[in-house]
């Protein structure tokens, strides 16, 4: 149960970080004199917001996918996961001047992205639900899904394979794609934050954890 508690609080942490960073992007704007200036926005959303999906993907959803009646909540999450991918695909196809995006405003293209945010992070919170009775506290599933983002991609790509082993092959091709042009195109990605924000659980938590942050007495 301590390491679904984990999981828990760390998604709180991610989804709020997530929504500021989606608010400050979907406010971004250039002008005549530097068009450029709501790119940085823009493409720290879309890195931190692709990274964690593809995470969620590839080291949450299984577990529960192996859960008993867990076959179907995992399936929803992989749709979902998949449209929301979609909709910060077209974030990045707008940004970067895609002839198939340009004719879409952006203020539907933000109404779409919060639309879809919203429905995926609900959905991750009954993930991390639904692993609460089953697990067994050898591991702590929010390490596990922070290592995930540390290996996932920073571009949405929602056409490639999502599930297996085929997933993530592809994922793990999708990164390495993704950190050429990040170095080629000079594109500042933050690494994924650990969260050691603790104060949540107990001091006998902290310790079986392994992850003391304990104060001062």
């Amino acid at each position: 149960m301590i390491a679904v508690i984990t999981l828990a609080h760390d998604l709180e942490t991610t989804h709020h970080d997530l929504r500021h960073r989606l608010a400050l992007a979907s406010s971004a704007r250039g002008d005549r004199r530097h068009p450029r200036d709501h790119y940085t926005a823009i493409d720290t959303f879309l890195a931190m917001a692709s990274r964690h999906n593809a995470a969620m993907v590839d080291a949450i959803a299984p577990l529960v996918r192996d859960l008993p009646g867990g076959h179907d909540l995992a399936h929803d999450y992989l749709i979902a996961s998949r449209t929301y991918e979609e909709a910060l695909a077209q974030v990045k196809a707008r940004l970067y001047g895609s002839t198939y995006a340009l004719t879409r405003p952006w203020p539907e293209i933000w109404a779409e992205v919060h639309r879809e945010i919203d429905a995926v992070f609900a959905l991750e919170r009954r993930l991390a639900e639904a692993l609460l009775d089953e697990d067994d506290g050898t591991e702590d599933l929010g390490a596990r899904l922070h290592h995930a983002e540390l290996a996932s991609p920073t571009r949405p790509h929602p056409w490639i394979p999502h599930q297996g082993v085929a997933g993530h092959l592809a994922r793990a091709v999708a990164r390495r794609v993704d950190r050429f042009w990040d170095a080629a195109e000079g594109r500042m990605v933050p690494e994924p934050v650990r969260h050691h924000d603790r104060t949540h659980q107990g001091k006998l938590t902290q310790y079986l954890l392994a992850d003391p942050h304990l104060g001062e007495e």
